[in-house]
């Protein structure tokens, strides 16, 4: 379980980010990696209702980007998952 830095999220990210069609299935399963973020990385947000509102693969890296929408407007929880080693390398908060 990882939660990335600032830098380190910008480093999986690209401008040329290729947006995924919600109605495309997940490429492997991810909600387990959810359910056991601890609390405290929520920040004062509630995630609870785990809707995916954004899903970005990175052109030209091994990542897509899963944003789980909170209550409020414009914060996400994104799930960095690494497509090659189909698992989540980390998650950000997004405020």
């Amino acid at each position: 379980m990882h939660r990335f830095t600032d830098d380190e999220f910008k480093a999986t990210a690209v401008p040329e980010a290729e947006r995924v069609g919600l109605d495309q299935e997940p490429p492997f399963g991810f909600w387990e990696y959810f359910e056991a973020i601890p609390r405290e990385d929520f920040g004062e947000h509630d995630f609870s209702e785990g809707r995916v509102s954004h899903a970005w693969n990175m052109r030209g890296t091994a990542y897509q980007h899963v944003l789980v929408e909170c209550e409020t407007p414009n914060v996400f929880l994104p799930l960095v998952l690494d497509l090659p080693g189909r698992s989540v390398a980390g998650h950000h908060l997004l405020a």
